[in-house]
């Protein structure tokens, strides 16, 4: 009970210090020790030197920049995490595609992908372009990336943010695409030799 009522008037003691007020000491019949505010009660006056604050690591970023962006783009630094990197960008995610959309046959495997990026690109960071994990084009200054004949099934597009020095700075929010494509062993497919 006793450490419970010293931690309880340590606290208010820290709460008060922060405000500038002077605090006393006191020692009361039975011995304990009490902090007040008030100089009518008699005690000594407390010393308190300055507290150093250290944030937490979780809220150690540039002002205004999100550390976790979602996959249109948007930066949510509420749900910023410990061990996310450096985000110098408002907002960086996929734009286009939009989540498991469906690339028709017609398309033949291509597709543009759009990248949203606020502000625009600084000139010393480039962008480069995951599929299925695997980088499908070097790192350029661009936000704008052409896939072209895309196998047929479901892939996993990712972009990544690097610096000037090479290093993965930030990564969007995977976006997942399905891909139809013709075949010549579907019965029906106009394309099928077997049709003529």
């Amino acid at each position: 009970m006793n450490k419970a009522l010293v931690m309880l008037v340590l606290g208010l003691t820290v709460s008060l210090a922060a405000q500038a007020q002077t605090i006393y000491r006191t020692t009361d019949a039975q011995g304990n020790v009490m902090f007040t505010d008030n100089p009518e009660r008699g005690g000594e006056e407390v010393d308190l030197k300055p507290l150093t604050v250290v944030p937490g690591r979780g809220e150690v970023r540039e002002a205004g920049a999100p550390a976790v962006v979602d996959g249109n783009g948007r930066g949510n630094a509420a749900s910023a995490g410990p061990g996310q990197p450096f985000m110098p960008y408002d907002s960086f995610g996929i734009l286009s595609p939009g989540q498991e959309e469906t690339l028709p046959t017609g398309a033949a495997g291509n597709v543009q992908v759009t990248l949203g990026i606020q502000p625009d690109l600084r000139e010393d960071h480039r962008v480069r372009l995951l599929v299925d994990g695997q980088v499908s084009q070097t790192a350029m200054h661009t936000d704008t990336f052409m896939l072209n004949n895309l196998d047929r099934g479901e892939h996993v597009l990712q972009a990544e943010l690097l610096d000037a020095s090479g290093a993965v700075r930030h990564r969007t929010s995977p976006v997942t695409l399905y891909v139809q494509r013709a075949s010549v062993n579907l019965p029906r497919n106009p394309n099928n030799p077997a049709n003529n």
